[in-house]
């Protein structure tokens, strides 16, 4: 008898978390393991905004999955456009652009998610987020091609819009990528000796009244005080109403010349979940404590993509979608399928958020570990040990931790790598959001599939 097949999609901190434990834990031969991914890695989301800004180097955010011969997962290149969990199919675009169904008796739904976007006139064409590798680089490159293309320009208009650069989101991404990406720019300009650095500004604004709430009011005014004594113009209660590519329209009716709009307004659960057909909480699957789908034989669901209940604080609320209980989630919802295959009772996920961590650059940050509020060096002390800490290989520590120490002896790195193309990218060539089949698709694709054989 052919062992249970147990399908993994998505390798972020859920997916790989998962994975992990499955290897560890199952003896060989009780189940095989199979990893859907377009990349080979897991990336470290949270530092993206120091990728973006040089701090970082791309490769010591991407942890590869391929390093150890141990792990004996079967990894599939390519992307899940849509689940049957009726006849237990994943249907899966390769890397290729080949489909093919993939069989599964157990499926763990680790898709992640993507940027929220609204529909805003121009926001599709000309925005960039800070979701994937591939968009914190070309947000470098863009960036440092601003200032060449400023200082190569003799129209002054021309120069005033190239240095106007808008960051959409209060959140932490947002107000992390405004933070490194202007010391970026203000330690570039200064190998610019025709711009005037007081021409370069940055614009930060959501349509929140506060920045970044859940930090609380005390640090949340610390990082507001930190950001504006750098000159980044702060607006609340402000969004976009309309994009161009050489301007941006506010909702209280500016309009500012701009060639930069980075949007990092929230994320949605990936559009994967939406081909189950499934009961969702606000876009993300409905699951149980035990991070399985009800209703639906052998569909466990974590992450971002699930709408997981947060036992810890109760009166209905979902956990946040947050790196730390992805991992924790992979952990349980391993073991719970390891009770599954063995018959064995499963447990709830419960687990007391640790607190909040935010690097602004250089010795600036605000945290909150285990409620305890802190700014300045000790924040970025607990940032940097947060986040060195979370990675998952001695690799990846090594390769952060020497770029840190190299950043803070020899100082920023602003080469333009060339990279980008001369068509710019939009938000969906980076994240494919337009590759999901819809669930008559889906049905249309089983009953063509079954026909065929």
């Amino acid at each position: 008898m052919a062992p249970p097949r147990i399908l993994v999609v998505g390798a972020g901190f859920a997916g790989v978390e998962c994975v992990r434990r499955l290897e560890r834990r199952l003896a060989p031969g009780e189940a095989e393991i199979a990893l859907v991914t377009p990349f080979s890695y897991q990336l470290y989301l949270p530092l993206l905004p120091q990728v973006a800004s040089g701090v970082l180097t791309p490769q010591s955010v991407a942890v590869s999955l391929r390093r150890s011969r141990r792990h004996r997962t079967r990894i599939i290149p390519g992307g899940a456009i849509g689940v049957d969990p009726k006849a237990k199919v994943c249907i899966i675009r390769k890397i290729t652009d080949e489909i093919v169904n993939e069989p599964y008796d157990y499926i763990v739904l680790a898709a992640g998610s993507v940027t929220r976007t609204f529909d805003i006139p121009g926001l599709l064409d000309h925005a960039r987020g800070m979701k994937t590798l591939a968009e914190a680089a070309y947000v470098r490159d863009h960036v440092i091609a601003q200032l060449d293309l400023a200082d190569a320009s003799h129209d002054e208009a021309e120069r005033a819009s190239r240095l106007q650069f808008v960051v959409v989101g209060g959140g932490y991404a947002g107000t992390e990528t405004a933070a490194c990406l202007q010391r970026l720019t203000t330690s570039a300009v200064k190998h610019y000796p025709r711009l005037d650095p007081k021409l370069i500004k940055w614009h930060l604004i959501d349509i929140a009244p506060k920045l970044m709430p859940e930090l609380g009011d005390k640090l949340g005014r610390a990082a507001l005080e930190v950001l504006r004594q750098r000159n980044i113009e702060v607006s609340l209660g402000v969004s976009i109403a309309k994009a161009a590519a050489e301007e941006v329209t506010f909702t209280d009716g500016r309009v500012l010349p701009c060639r930069t709009l980075i949007w990092t307004a929230g994320v949605a659960a990936s559009p994967l979940i939406a081909t189950l057909g499934a009961e969702t909480v606000r876009g993300r699957l409905a699951v149980t404590p035990q991070l399985k789908l009800p209703g639906a034989d052998g569909v466990f669901s974590l992450g971002d993509a699930a709408a997981v209940p947060d036992l810890a604080k109760g009166d209905g609320a979902v956990c946040p979608p947050t790196a730390q209980h992805a991992m924790r989630q992979g952990k349980v919802l391993a073991d719970n399928l390891i009770a599954s295959l063995r018959r064995q009772p499963l447990k709830d996920y419960v687990h007391k958020d640790l607190g909040l961590v935010v690097d602004l650059g250089g010795k600036d940050a605000v945290s909150k570990p285990l409620g305890i509020e802190l700014h300045g060096l000790p924040a970025q002390a607990v940032a940097r040990g947060y986040h060195w800490s979370a990675l998952r290989t001695n690799v990846a520590k090594t390769r952060v931790m020497t770029n840190w120490m190299l950043n803070a002896v020899a100082g920023d790195d602003f080469v333009r790598t060339g990279f980008q193309s001369r068509k710019p990218a939009t938000l969906r060539d980076f994240e494919y959001t337009d590759a999901y089949l819809t669930p008559e698709q889906i049905k249309e694709h089983m009953e063509s599939t079954v026909i065929k054989h």
